[in-house]
């Protein structure tokens, strides 16, 4: 067995303190008043992001998971040996260890996550179970990619590895940018494998962000605890309550923190006033037709190389190229 290749120290970007409380009072001087949503995955975050994926209304991950084996080895033959994987959002790494089996000789893999604490744990899983590839973690915004370290070995071609449907988590103008972003950072013959939920039954879908347990809600209300923990807002976790809506028309989950009563809120010693049922945004969640994705790939550069859908449309893969 050829020695394992040594390991590169974490690249840490995470957003800082100013950067945070920056986003957060932009967010709160507009109307309808936001949040933004990269800042659900603290440590907390990130381990009820994990629960929720094992709800039984959420069929999203599950689907992925059930999908992604039967279609990888087709995916992988025209990836082809040699691949440097780079993935955005990395999270527990469950889907990631389904293609780094599937693929072969891989050079290195880059796990891109805002959760320090997430990425960290992935990676020295993965790091047990594949110690041939070179782990180069980054942490860090995948919106705001920051140069990537590059591997030791020469890789025939970039993957980029985007699973879960968390493009979807971002307006459509957003999503073609971060699309556009892949087309720069995979080169003239990458590749990017995309997770894609399907537009369904509204109901179905508007289930999988109200679990029966309230672990999303849970999961969307410690963005609050976050924020108090560490830019010193005053946020009363008992003053909001978790909404998520699926809007037809815009085919997507719409999820709001809804104040419960007239209250004040301080921010970096600004008050912020927030009248009874006053909705604040902190998430999308899209669903996305053929026609919809492919113009969206089309308009950054991309086509859609190869599509994998799983039983009734639940959910799919896209294989994009260069176009």
């Amino acid at each position: 067995m050829a020695p394992a290749p040594p390991q590169a120290a974490l690249v840490d970007r995470r957003p800082d303190r100013a950067t945070i409380t920056a986003d957060v009072l932009a967010g709160l001087a507009v109307r309808p008043r936001a949040l933004p949503s990269k800042y659900f995955y603290d440590a907390r975050g990130s381990a009820l992001f994990e629960c929720i994926t094992r709800q039984p209304e959420y069929y999203l991950t599950r689907t992925e998971l059930e999908l992604l084996p039967q279609v990888l080895p087709e995916i992988a033959a025209q990836v082809g040996p040699q691949a440097r994987v780079v993935e955005y959002g990395s999270g527990s790494g469950r889907k990631t260890r389904l293609l780094l089996q599937a693929l072969q000789d891989v050079v290195a893999y880059t796990p891109v996550e805002i959760s320090r604490t997430a990425l960290l744990d992935s990676v020295r899983a993965l790091a047990v179970d594949f110690p041939a590839i070179e782990m180069l973690p980054v942490c860090a915004d995948f919106t705001a990619l920051p140069p990537l370290p590059p591997p030791q070995r020469s890789s025939r071609r970039t993957l980029l590895f985007f699973p879960g449907s968390t493009l979807g988590n971002f307006t459509e103008a957003a999503a073609v940018s971060i699309l556009s972003g892949m087309r720069q950072a995979m080169g003239p013959q990458g590749l990017a494998l995309i997770g894609i939920d399907l537009d369904k039954d509204p109901d179905v879908i508007e289930a999988a962000y109200n679990d029966v347990a309230g672990v999303t809600a849970a999961f969307t209300l410690n963005l609050l605890a976050r924020l108090n923990r560490e830019i010193d807002s005053d946020f009363d976790l008992s003053g909001f309550v978790h909404r998520a809506r699926y809007a037809s028309a815009r085919r997507r989950i719409e999820t709001s923190l809804v104040s419960l009563r007239t209250q004040v809120v301080h921010v970096a010693g600004q008050a912020f006033g927030f009248e009874r049922d006053e909705a604040m945004h902190v998430e999308y969640s899209h669903k996305y037709d053929d026609a919809q994705f492919a113009a969206m790939a089309a308009a950054a550069g991309l086509r859609v190389r190869g599509a994998w859908d799983a039983a009734g449309r639940m959910f799919g893969l896209r294989l994009l190229q260069p176009a």
